[in-house]
């Protein structure tokens, strides 16, 4: 198996089509056929299913395609590490972040970052927490902001800031607050799928109370959330960052809950066993002073 095999595969599987990944390549569509045959030879895996629009990764393909992108952004770090004078940020670094962190500060990283690191490429990546933490292990990503982030032998974690949980009401709907989480399990709900790091915290907060929560209404979306929120189809548990990230926030009201402990924490997380480079120090510490301040941005 060779990084150019590799990097042909992974063409193809983004592309959907050897024509396509040919094109971008520069390379003629037999000799890329034939690399990819040879790599599946070698593997004794078929990776693609042919089709009339083009092909589609099997299973073994798409876990290939997983460990293939970790592969190419290891070697690609190794050779940017080796380049680099001694203390000047070059290279390429991937950052990872939730989608409401990602949407409040990929501007204002991005304006940092191309100030402070003219010779380097940022590379941002949107996920869950859970999906976070993967892909730090796997080496897709050098850092990533995460909510709650489990306890691993493979991560260091830095807490950065707590956030607390708001309940976000129609206008003319919104109970009084404080609110007691046995009079929020009475309130018809709007919350992302289990697993979430919300619905997570919300739910053990409950239980913690011997209450249930009355969830009506599942959507993995949190601005569709608050869409839904607004338009009065009932309420949502979500953290202080979602509401400051909403373009509306006159069409949501805020009650805070009784119980001071309702919170999450947003952790600065990176590979225990990954050298810090330059490029990754002047990153973290963008990210450190963005996430420590939100009011400025």
């Amino acid at each position: 198996m060779t990084l150019n095999q590799i990097e042909y595969f992974i063409q193809v599987a983004e592309h959907g089509s050897f024509s396509k990944a040919a094109l971008v390549l520069g390379v003629a569509q037999p000799a890329l056929s034939r690399q990819v045959r040879a790599l599946e030879t070698e593997l004794h895996e078929t990776l693609f299913l042919r089709n009339g629009r083009g092909v589609a990764l099997t299973e073994a393909g798409r876990r290939l395609l997983e460990h293939g992108q970790g592969i190419l952004h290891l070697v690609a770090q190794a050779r940017e590490d080796l380049g680099a004078s001694r203390n000047e940020p070059v290279g390429q670094i991937v950052v990872a972040m939730p989608p409401t962190q990602a949407r409040m500060h990929t501007l204002p990283l991005i304006e940092g970052f191309a100030a402070s690191c003219p010779r380097a490429r940022l590379v941002i990546m949107e996920g869950f927490s859970t999906h976070l933490t993967e892909w730090l292990v796997s080496g897709r990503a050098d850092l990533a902001l995460v909510y709650n982030p489990e306890p691993l032998p493979a991560l260091e974690i830095l807490p950065l800031r707590e956030e607390s949980l708001l309940l976000l009401s129609p206008p003319d709907s919104a109970p009084a607050g404080p609110l007691t989480l046995a009079e929020l399990s009475r309130l018809p709900l709007i919350m992302p799928q289990r697993g979430h790091v919300f619905r997570k915290r919300m739910e053990e907060a409950a239980a913690m109370a011997g209450v249930q929560l009355r969830v009506v209404w599942e959507v993995s979306s949190v601005p569709t959330i608050l869409d839904l929120v607004a338009a009065g189809l009932g309420h949502a548990a979500l953290g202080e960052d979602v509401l400051r990230a909403f373009e509306h926030p006159e069409r949501l009201t805020v009650t805070r809950f009784q119980a001071t402990d309702v919170k999450t924490t947003l952790c600065l997380v990176t590979p225990a066993l990954k050298r810090s480079t330059p490029l990754m120090q002047r990153t973290a510490a963008l990210l450190m002073k963005l996430v420590r301040d939100p009011s400025r941005h």
